[in-house]
């Protein structure tokens, strides 16, 4: 009775709080599982680490968008909260094996697409810095690799400034904060492109394409254009992917590098899954590949996540990230604050001389 009270506690919570003025339709589902002892029953099979309502609504979601669970599919389709509750609870009991499953086999990734407005002019100052004509991305904690496509991507900021290019099929956006624009520089050739994830995303795999669908509440139609239209262009040329974690195969990833080429690594918000000695342990592999070429390192992470990188005087959690370029040649380290972020990259505040 006590884990019950629990789950419903943490599910009435995020219905009522967490997610009500993102997704109607989720906050509407999570009131629902709240109130129905079948379905917290249901929810407590599911590992303990595993029972967060974004996990098991993702798993609900994917059974729609698999055809598993037509109601469910339907009540999403019309935006009807109250049919969605009905239908997404007797999914729950009816494919509780099915939502276990996915829930222990697959990671939410809510937050895949839109990191190229902060990542393009960070990655084109870093190439300026070393005087670089080519690069080889890396993406720690890729994901689905889609930062990976940087260079591909239009890029439109709130000051009417526009950057990468204009013909690409994916078009993005941020607002700015502040008076200073971005610098207008452009990315050079991208000549290798890896990530590097424990769970990568293959982007021509239609189950992991349809779980990164599933991480988006059903009634959030323009992130899912977004990730719809990121996801075709990386399909069209997938970049290489090595499955295990950031220190073990870092070394792997720039030796695929080409030598005339500078190694880019980014990491977006990636970092805070490790714990700091393992942040640290990332930085000890790029210096260790600074001793035979340049290597530059693009992040954007939380107030004090990424080892050297300036703080600006910010508190830790205190909301927003920052935009940090860190460039190792051999023994010489330079860091540098390149701005700060809002919301995953959508409001950025440049701060470096252009």
């Amino acid at each position: 009775m006590g884990r019950a009270h629990t789950l419903a506690e943490v599910y009435r919570s995020f219905g009522a709080a967490d997610t009500a003025g993102t997704s109607p339709l989720h906050a509407r589902i999570a009131v629902a599982v709240s109130g129905s002892d079948d379905a917290l029953r249901a929810v407590a099979a599911v590992p303990a680490r595993r029972r967060h309502p974004t996990v098991v609504l993702a798993a609900l979601h994917d059974l729609a968008l698999a055809g598993r669970a037509p109601a469910l599919a339907a009540a999403y389709a019309a935006a009807d909260g109250d049919a969605a509750a009905v239908a997404a609870v007797d999914t729950l009991l009816r494919s509780t094996d099915a939502v276990v499953a996915l829930a222990v086999r697959r990671r939410t990734r809510p937050e895949e697409t839109g990191h190229s407005p902060v990542l393009y002019p960070a990655v084109a100052e870093a190439a300026r810095r070393v005087g670089a004509d080519a690069l080889g991305l890396i993406s720690l904690g890729c994901g689905a690799g889609l930062d990976l496509d940087v260079g591909r991507v239009g890029i439109s900021y709130s000051d009417g400034r526009t950057l990468g290019d204009p013909s690409s099929p994916v078009q993005l956006s941020a607002s700015l904060v502040g008076a200073r624009p971005v610098p207008a520089r452009a990315v050079p050739a991208v000549v290798a492109r890896v990530g590097i994830d424990r769970d990568p995303v293959d982007v021509t795999d239609a189950d992991d394409v349809r779980w990164l669908r599933a991480c988006l509440a059903p009634d959030q139609p323009e992130r899912a254009a977004r990730l719809d239209s990121e996801l075709a262009l990386a399909a069209t040329d997938p970049p290489q992917l090595l499955r295990g974690g950031a220190v073990e195969l870092l070394p792997d990833a720039l030796a695929r590098v080409p030598a005339d080429a500078l190694p880019v690594v980014t990491t977006t918000w990636a970092l805070s899954r490790l714990p700091p000695a393992g942040r640290l342990r990332v930085l000890h592999r790029l210096q260790d590949a600074a001793a035979d070429r340049p290597v530059a390192w693009v992040s954007a992470e939380g107030v004090g996540v990424a080892p050297e990188i300036p703080t600006l005087g910010d508190r830790r959690a205190s909301g927003h990230s920052i935009v940090g370029l860190a460039v190792l040649d051999r023994s010489t380290l330079r860091v540098q604050a390149l701005g700060r972020c809002w919301s995953r990259g959508r409001l950025l505040s440049w701060l470096a001389d252009s």
